[in-house]
Protein backbone atom coordinates (compact mmCIF):
# COMPACT_ATOMS: atom_id res chain seq x y z
CA UNK A 1 0.00 0.00 0.00
CA UNK A 2 1.80 3.29 -0.93
CA UNK A 3 1.77 5.74 1.95
CA UNK A 4 -0.82 8.45 0.08
CA UNK A 5 -3.08 5.46 0.13
CA UNK A 6 -2.28 4.50 3.84
CA UNK A 7 -2.66 8.21 4.68
CA UNK A 8 -6.05 8.86 3.20
CA UNK A 9 -7.38 5.77 4.19
CA UNK A 10 -6.64 6.35 7.74
CA UNK A 11 -8.90 10.16 7.47
CA UNK A 12 -12.02 7.84 6.83
CA UNK A 13 -14.63 6.81 9.28
CA UNK A 14 -13.69 3.80 11.34
CA UNK A 15 -15.71 1.25 13.19
CA UNK A 16 -13.99 -1.32 15.21
CA UNK A 17 -16.07 -4.41 15.90
CA UNK A 18 -16.52 -4.95 19.60
CA UNK A 19 -18.62 -7.90 19.35
CA UNK A 20 -15.18 -9.45 17.85
CA UNK A 21 -12.71 -8.19 20.06
CA UNK A 22 -11.32 -5.17 18.44
CA UNK A 23 -9.85 -7.22 15.90
CA UNK A 24 -11.57 -5.82 12.87
CA UNK A 25 -11.45 -2.25 11.99
CA UNK A 26 -13.28 -1.46 9.31
CA UNK A 27 -13.60 1.93 7.63
CA UNK A 28 -16.02 3.58 5.23
CA UNK A 29 -15.64 4.74 1.69
CA UNK A 30 -18.13 5.79 -0.55
CA UNK A 31 -20.80 5.09 1.84
CA UNK A 32 -20.24 1.29 2.56
CA UNK A 33 -18.00 -0.08 4.89
CA UNK A 34 -15.12 -2.96 4.69
CA UNK A 35 -11.71 -3.93 5.73
CA UNK A 36 -8.25 -1.72 5.51
CA UNK A 37 -7.13 -4.00 2.36
CA UNK A 38 -9.98 -4.74 0.76
CA UNK A 39 -10.65 -0.64 0.21
CA UNK A 40 -7.43 -0.31 -1.03
CA UNK A 41 -7.98 -3.26 -3.33
CA UNK A 42 -11.15 -1.74 -4.53
CA UNK A 43 -10.40 1.70 -4.56
CA UNK A 44 -6.74 0.56 -7.15
CA UNK A 45 -9.57 -1.39 -8.46
CA UNK A 46 -11.21 1.61 -9.27
CA UNK A 47 -8.60 3.50 -10.68
CA UNK A 48 -6.87 0.49 -13.14
CA UNK A 49 -9.62 -2.33 -13.97
CA UNK A 50 -10.42 -1.90 -17.45
CA UNK A 51 -13.59 -3.77 -17.79
CA UNK A 52 -14.04 -5.53 -21.87
CA UNK A 53 -17.60 -6.04 -23.15
CA UNK A 54 -16.91 -9.84 -22.78
CA UNK A 55 -16.64 -9.91 -19.35
CA UNK A 56 -19.19 -11.41 -16.87
CA UNK A 57 -18.95 -9.83 -13.20
CA UNK A 58 -20.31 -11.84 -10.60
CA UNK A 59 -21.39 -9.71 -7.86
CA UNK A 60 -22.71 -10.10 -3.96
CA UNK A 61 -22.56 -8.93 -0.82
CA UNK A 62 -20.64 -11.34 1.18
CA UNK A 63 -22.40 -14.83 2.60
CA UNK A 64 -25.16 -14.29 0.08
CA UNK A 65 -24.70 -17.21 -2.07
CA UNK A 66 -21.12 -15.62 -3.84
CA UNK A 67 -19.33 -19.12 -3.71
CA UNK A 68 -21.94 -21.47 -5.06
CA UNK A 69 -22.32 -18.31 -7.64
CA UNK A 70 -18.65 -18.47 -8.63
CA UNK A 71 -18.64 -22.43 -8.87
CA UNK A 72 -21.74 -22.11 -11.41
CA UNK A 73 -20.52 -19.79 -13.64
CA UNK A 74 -17.16 -21.17 -13.33
CA UNK A 75 -18.70 -25.34 -14.30
CA UNK A 76 -21.24 -23.37 -17.27
CA UNK A 77 -18.23 -21.57 -19.09
CA UNK A 78 -15.48 -24.09 -18.85
CA UNK A 79 -17.76 -27.11 -19.70
CA UNK A 80 -16.55 -27.94 -23.20
CA UNK A 81 -12.45 -26.91 -21.80
CA UNK A 82 -13.09 -29.69 -18.93
CA UNK A 83 -14.35 -32.98 -18.34
CA UNK A 84 -16.48 -33.01 -15.77
CA UNK A 85 -13.90 -35.60 -13.66
CA UNK A 86 -11.26 -32.96 -14.44
CA UNK A 87 -12.67 -29.45 -13.65
CA UNK A 88 -10.10 -27.24 -11.45
CA UNK A 89 -13.45 -27.38 -9.34
CA UNK A 90 -12.23 -30.35 -7.66
CA UNK A 91 -8.85 -29.55 -6.69
CA UNK A 92 -9.02 -26.05 -6.35
CA UNK A 93 -11.11 -23.45 -3.82
CA UNK A 94 -13.23 -21.74 -6.58
CA UNK A 95 -12.14 -18.54 -5.28
CA UNK A 96 -8.66 -19.36 -7.06
CA UNK A 97 -10.92 -20.39 -10.09
CA UNK A 98 -12.97 -17.35 -10.47
CA UNK A 99 -10.73 -13.70 -9.49
CA UNK A 100 -11.58 -11.60 -7.07
CA UNK A 101 -11.07 -7.46 -8.09
CA UNK A 102 -10.38 -6.50 -4.50
CA UNK A 103 -7.46 -8.49 -4.43
CA UNK A 104 -6.27 -9.28 -8.45
CA UNK A 105 -6.70 -6.58 -10.17
CA UNK A 106 -3.53 -6.83 -11.79
CA UNK A 107 -3.76 -10.95 -12.74
CA UNK A 108 -7.59 -9.99 -13.73
CA UNK A 109 -5.27 -7.73 -16.47
CA UNK A 110 -2.33 -10.12 -16.72
CA UNK A 111 -4.84 -13.36 -17.33
CA UNK A 112 -6.55 -11.11 -20.98
CA UNK A 113 -3.45 -12.18 -22.88
CA UNK A 114 -3.42 -15.92 -22.55
CA UNK A 115 -7.07 -16.36 -21.10
CA UNK A 116 -10.47 -16.35 -22.09
CA UNK A 117 -12.16 -16.89 -19.19
CA UNK A 118 -14.50 -13.67 -18.62
CA UNK A 119 -15.51 -14.09 -15.20
CA UNK A 120 -14.71 -11.41 -12.53
CA UNK A 121 -16.29 -11.63 -8.83
CA UNK A 122 -16.65 -8.18 -6.54
CA UNK A 123 -18.79 -7.41 -3.74
CA UNK A 124 -18.74 -3.98 -4.19
CA UNK A 125 -21.65 -1.99 -4.75
CA UNK A 126 -22.95 -1.12 -8.20
CA UNK A 127 -22.35 2.96 -7.74
CA UNK A 128 -18.44 2.09 -6.39
CA UNK A 129 -18.05 0.09 -9.37
CA UNK A 130 -15.05 1.17 -12.06
CA UNK A 131 -16.38 3.49 -14.30
CA UNK A 132 -15.02 0.97 -17.27
CA UNK A 133 -17.68 -1.55 -16.16
CA UNK A 134 -20.71 0.75 -17.41
CA UNK A 135 -18.88 1.91 -20.34
CA UNK A 136 -17.65 -1.72 -21.51
CA UNK A 137 -21.83 -2.47 -21.50
CA UNK A 138 -20.30 -6.14 -20.12
CA UNK A 139 -22.67 -8.23 -18.03
CA UNK A 140 -23.52 -8.09 -14.47
CA UNK A 141 -24.87 -11.19 -12.26
CA UNK A 142 -26.40 -10.07 -9.00
CA UNK A 143 -26.89 -12.60 -6.18
CA UNK A 144 -28.86 -12.04 -2.96
CA UNK A 145 -30.23 -13.93 -0.23
CA UNK A 146 -33.04 -13.61 3.27
CA UNK A 147 -31.14 -11.27 5.36
CA UNK A 148 -31.99 -13.28 8.36
CA UNK A 149 -29.83 -15.88 7.08
CA UNK A 150 -27.08 -13.50 5.44
CA UNK A 151 -26.69 -12.31 9.11
CA UNK A 152 -26.17 -15.29 11.08
CA UNK A 153 -23.94 -16.28 8.39
CA UNK A 154 -21.67 -13.10 8.15
CA UNK A 155 -21.03 -13.93 11.77
CA UNK A 156 -20.23 -17.54 12.24
CA UNK A 157 -17.56 -16.39 9.05
CA UNK A 158 -16.23 -13.49 10.66
CA UNK A 159 -16.39 -15.09 14.13
CA UNK A 160 -14.61 -18.16 12.71
CA UNK A 161 -11.90 -16.24 10.70
CA UNK A 162 -11.15 -14.01 14.46
CA UNK A 163 -10.94 -18.09 16.09
CA UNK A 164 -13.53 -16.55 18.52
CA UNK A 165 -16.17 -18.86 20.40
CA UNK A 166 -19.92 -18.34 20.49
CA UNK A 167 -19.52 -17.33 23.75
CA UNK A 168 -16.54 -15.07 23.02
CA UNK A 169 -18.32 -13.19 20.30
CA UNK A 170 -22.16 -12.26 21.07
CA UNK A 171 -24.40 -13.20 18.41
CA UNK A 172 -26.34 -10.41 20.05
CA UNK A 173 -23.84 -7.90 19.35
CA UNK A 174 -23.42 -8.72 15.80
CA UNK A 175 -26.86 -8.45 15.04
CA UNK A 176 -27.24 -5.16 16.27
CA UNK A 177 -23.90 -4.13 14.52
CA UNK A 178 -25.58 -5.57 11.34
CA UNK A 179 -28.97 -3.63 11.57
CA UNK A 180 -26.94 -0.16 12.18
CA UNK A 181 -25.67 -0.78 8.60
CA UNK A 182 -22.16 -1.56 9.55
CA UNK A 183 -21.48 -4.91 8.31
CA UNK A 184 -18.74 -5.93 5.18
CA UNK A 185 -19.45 -3.73 2.32
CA UNK A 186 -23.44 -2.82 3.82
CA UNK A 187 -25.66 -1.92 4.84
CA UNK A 188 -26.95 -4.89 3.00
CA UNK A 189 -29.78 -3.16 2.00
CA UNK A 190 -28.00 -0.27 0.23
CA UNK A 191 -25.92 -2.87 -1.42
CA UNK A 192 -29.16 -4.56 -2.60
CA UNK A 193 -30.90 -1.51 -3.94
CA UNK A 194 -27.75 -0.17 -5.75
CA UNK A 195 -27.99 -3.01 -7.97
CA UNK A 196 -31.30 -3.19 -8.22
CA UNK A 197 -32.10 0.32 -9.60
CA UNK A 198 -29.57 -0.34 -11.96
CA UNK A 199 -31.51 -3.51 -13.58
CA UNK A 200 -34.42 -1.43 -14.14
CA UNK A 201 -32.68 1.18 -15.96
CA UNK A 202 -30.58 -1.80 -17.66
CA UNK A 203 -32.02 -4.94 -17.66
CA UNK A 204 -30.28 -6.68 -20.64
CA UNK A 205 -27.03 -6.10 -19.13
CA UNK A 206 -27.78 -7.25 -15.18
CA UNK A 207 -28.88 -10.64 -14.37
CA UNK A 208 -30.96 -10.71 -10.60
CA UNK A 209 -30.81 -14.19 -8.88
CA UNK A 210 -31.94 -15.03 -5.60
CA UNK A 211 -30.20 -17.30 -3.39
CA UNK A 212 -33.53 -19.46 -2.51
CA UNK A 213 -35.30 -19.33 -5.38
CA UNK A 214 -31.74 -21.35 -6.54
CA UNK A 215 -31.83 -23.40 -4.61
CA UNK A 216 -36.22 -24.27 -4.68
CA UNK A 217 -35.27 -24.43 -8.62
CA UNK A 218 -31.97 -25.31 -9.79
CA UNK A 219 -32.95 -26.23 -13.13
CA UNK A 220 -34.35 -23.36 -14.95
CA UNK A 221 -31.98 -20.73 -12.28
CA UNK A 222 -29.04 -22.56 -14.07
CA UNK A 223 -30.21 -22.43 -17.49
CA UNK A 224 -31.50 -19.01 -17.44
CA UNK A 225 -27.80 -17.91 -16.38
CA UNK A 226 -26.19 -19.84 -18.81
CA UNK A 227 -28.08 -18.09 -21.66
CA UNK A 228 -27.68 -14.91 -20.27
CA UNK A 229 -23.81 -14.80 -19.66
CA UNK A 230 -23.86 -16.15 -23.15
CA UNK A 231 -23.20 -19.76 -22.90
CA UNK A 232 -26.35 -21.42 -23.14
CA UNK A 233 -27.18 -25.10 -22.68
CA UNK A 234 -28.12 -26.78 -26.29
CA UNK A 235 -30.90 -29.24 -26.76
CA UNK A 236 -28.61 -32.35 -26.85
CA UNK A 237 -26.20 -31.29 -23.41
CA UNK A 238 -29.77 -31.05 -22.15
CA UNK A 239 -30.62 -34.48 -22.80
CA UNK A 240 -27.20 -35.61 -22.39
CA UNK A 241 -27.22 -34.75 -18.94
CA UNK A 242 -24.84 -32.04 -18.91
CA UNK A 243 -27.26 -29.18 -16.59
CA UNK A 244 -27.71 -31.88 -13.73
CA UNK A 245 -24.36 -32.65 -13.84
CA UNK A 246 -23.24 -28.97 -13.43
CA UNK A 247 -25.71 -28.66 -10.49
CA UNK A 248 -24.62 -31.80 -8.88
CA UNK A 249 -20.75 -30.84 -9.44
CA UNK A 250 -21.71 -27.17 -7.79
CA UNK A 251 -24.18 -28.70 -4.95
CA UNK A 252 -22.77 -27.99 -1.22
CA UNK A 253 -23.07 -31.53 -0.71
CA UNK A 254 -20.05 -32.29 -3.36
CA UNK A 255 -17.99 -28.96 -2.95
CA UNK A 256 -18.24 -28.89 0.60
CA UNK A 257 -16.64 -33.09 0.99
CA UNK A 258 -13.95 -32.42 -1.60
CA UNK A 259 -10.50 -32.20 0.78
CA UNK A 260 -9.60 -29.39 -1.05
CA UNK A 261 -12.41 -27.97 0.74
CA UNK A 262 -12.05 -29.29 4.15
CA UNK A 263 -8.30 -28.99 5.00
CA UNK A 264 -6.82 -26.41 2.47
CA UNK A 265 -5.93 -22.86 2.23
CA UNK A 266 -6.00 -20.62 -0.86
CA UNK A 267 -2.01 -19.75 -2.35
CA UNK A 268 -1.34 -16.78 -0.34
CA UNK A 269 -4.64 -16.57 1.69
CA UNK A 270 -4.64 -17.03 5.50
CA UNK A 271 -8.53 -18.28 5.86
CA UNK A 272 -9.08 -21.64 5.66
CA UNK A 273 -11.01 -23.12 2.67
CA UNK A 274 -13.72 -24.92 4.92
CA UNK A 275 -14.48 -21.33 6.26
CA UNK A 276 -16.76 -20.88 2.93
CA UNK A 277 -18.81 -24.17 3.16
CA UNK A 278 -20.87 -23.91 6.82
CA UNK A 279 -24.42 -25.10 5.92
CA UNK A 280 -25.90 -23.47 3.17
CA UNK A 281 -29.20 -23.52 4.52
CA UNK A 282 -32.09 -21.86 4.65
CA UNK A 283 -34.02 -20.66 7.51
CA UNK A 284 -30.82 -21.53 9.64
CA UNK A 285 -31.78 -18.05 11.14
CA UNK A 286 -34.31 -19.25 13.32
CA UNK A 287 -31.68 -20.92 15.52
CA UNK A 288 -30.62 -17.66 16.38
CA UNK A 289 -33.11 -15.16 16.39
CA UNK A 290 -35.57 -14.04 19.29
CA UNK A 291 -38.88 -13.08 18.43
CA UNK A 292 -37.94 -9.07 18.82
CA UNK A 293 -34.77 -9.18 16.66
CA UNK A 294 -37.14 -10.97 14.14
CA UNK A 295 -39.56 -8.32 14.67
CA UNK A 296 -37.40 -5.27 14.25
CA UNK A 297 -34.95 -6.40 10.81
CA UNK A 298 -37.97 -7.69 9.47
CA UNK A 299 -39.54 -3.67 10.44
CA UNK A 300 -36.27 -2.48 9.20
CA UNK A 301 -36.28 -4.33 5.82
CA UNK A 302 -39.57 -3.25 5.02
CA UNK A 303 -38.59 0.06 5.66
CA UNK A 304 -35.62 -0.12 3.33
CA UNK A 305 -36.69 -2.93 0.77
CA UNK A 306 -40.61 -3.05 1.11
CA UNK A 307 -41.00 -0.52 -2.43
CA UNK A 308 -38.49 -2.93 -4.09
CA UNK A 309 -41.13 -5.76 -4.46
CA UNK A 310 -38.17 -7.95 -3.66
CA UNK A 311 -38.86 -11.14 -0.84
CA UNK A 312 -36.20 -10.59 1.90
CA UNK A 313 -37.79 -11.71 4.82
Amino acid sequence: MSSSMEEVVETLPQHTCSWLKGKITMHKYQDFWTSKQLLVGGILAQQSFKAEPSDVLLCSAPKTGTTWLKSLAFAIVTREKYDESATPLLTKLVHECVPFLERQVEEIEGNRKNSSLPLVATHLPYASLPNSVAASNCKIVYIYRNIKDVIVSNYHFRREAMKLSMEDAPFEEAFEEFCQGISSYGPYWDHILGYWKASLETPERILFLKYEDLKRKPTSNVKRLAEFIGHPFSVNEEKAGVVDNIIKLCSFENLSNLEVNKTGKPEGGSLENRLYYRKAEDGDWKNYFTDEMKEKIDKLTDEKLGHTGLVLK
